[in-house]
């Protein structure tokens, strides 16, 4: 099989009878480190002769880790370089911004051109060595057109700032691309946003464990999604209860305020149960949950007797018989319905305790105002 690096030396000559690179490919394929200005300005006339999106996207994709080594994906070590004369950090910092400035500048225009994991991997890079506010936004625009297919690691951009307060990882800019991603059609319905939600969820559950996460900030990021993006909030409860866990001076108005992003009708039964016992969570969020829960089991045991009580219908298959259900399969559902019912009123006696219990604090409360007007 012939190597891929050759594929793409051949493919960049037939387009435009250049010998690119030929300084890293040799005749016996021994790989060196080219002049990343060379490499700049060879991008740029190659796409000056009209070259395809996904060719200049490749060359860019199998290059420029080789220029820049934090642009390596996952299980690519970077190739050693030649040794040359010690500079500086600063001077290889300019070196490295003036780099991804450039490469930023001649990224191909066309939305999937450039895979997201490696534009990632450049805001990363362009956030660690201070590339300028203009360039970053674009990074980040490109990023919010593919965000669906972004992988949470890569989403894990880490604060390269060293102010008191700073948090570990860059949440902000996860907000701007989140924000520039609503604005986009493709947040208004579909796969794309599904899949967004499911990666801020993770993303929320992550970052919910940094101590210098502000609540309102984790408010506007579980926000910016609208209330149809998410099937399931489950992803969404348990980055709320990890904030919890790791935030317990939490005033009750805020526990309140954060359970308030949370449609318990959307919660599965384990994670119904699992909030339904969870005392970071205020009380009355816990009486929401089991009400919830009694209603989704009730018109579960609706429906079942339903099916029991009403006209016995045959159940039809495609190409089978007519046949009815037998007496073992009526006594399975029997029980099931039997189950389900208990189970209805469990939850009824724990909401009615659980009422009970609020009624009690509330009564205290009238009690400790009625002296204190009475003192005062």
């Amino acid at each position: 099989m012939q190597n891929p690096s050759l594929q793409l030396q051949e493919s960049i000559k037939s387009f435009c009878n250049l010998t690119l690179f030929e300084s890293e490919l040799g005749p016996d394929n021994q790989s060196t480190t080219p002049d990343s200005d060379y490499f700049i300005k060879t991008l740029s006339r190659i796409q000056s002769k009209g070259a395809r999106p996904d060719l200049v996207a490749s060359i860019i994709t199998h290059y420029a880790p080789k220029h820049l080594p934090e642009l390596s994906g996952p299980g690519h070590e970077p190739e050693p370089k030649p040794k040359s004369p010690r500079e500086s950090i600063t001077s290889s910092w300019a070196k490295k911004k003036l780099f991804i400035e450039s490469l930023v500048e001649v990224l191909p225009p066309d939305k999937n051109s450039v895979p997201c994991g490696f534009l990632l991997r450049a805001l990363r890079a362009a956030c660690m060595v201070g590339v300028g506010p203009a360039h970053r936004a674009e990074l980040e625009a490109r990023v919010a057109r593919q965000l669906d297919r972004a992988e949470l690691e890569d989403l894990m951009i880490p604060c390269f700032g060293h102010e008191p307060g700073t948090m570990l990882l860059d949440f902000w800019l996860v907000v701007r691309v989140v924000k520039e991603f609503t604005g986009l059609d493709e947040a208004r319905s579909g796969a794309a946003l599904v899949k967004v939600s499911k990666l801020v969820d993770g993303y929320l559950a992550e970052v919910a464990l940094d101590s210098n996460l502000g609540l309102s900030g984790f408010v506007e990021l579980a926000s910016l999604l609208p209330d149809h993006a998410r099937a399931s909030d489950d992803g969404l409860y348990r980055a709320i209860d990890t904030y919890l866990k790791a935030h317990p001076s939490l005033s009750k108005q805020d526990r309140k305020r954060l359970f308030n992003l949370i449609d318990a009708r959307k919660l599965s039964t384990e994670a119904s149960l699992h909030a339904a016992q969870n005392e970071r969570l205020p009380v009355r969020a816990v009486i929401q949950v089991l009400l919830s829960e009694q209603y989704k089991i009730s018109k579960h045991v609706i429906d079942w007797s339903g099916s029991l009580t009403g006209p016995r219908s045959p159940v039809i298959g495609l190409d089978g018989p007519v046949r009815c259900l037998s007496k073992r399969e009526m006594a399975t559902r029997n029980m099931e319905v039997r189950r389900l019912k208990d189970d209805v009123l469990r939850l009824q006696s724990q909401c009615m305790n659980m009422e009970k219990q609020i009624e009690k604090l509330l009564e205290k409360k009238k009690r400790f105002f009625s002296w204190k007007k009475l003192l005062y």
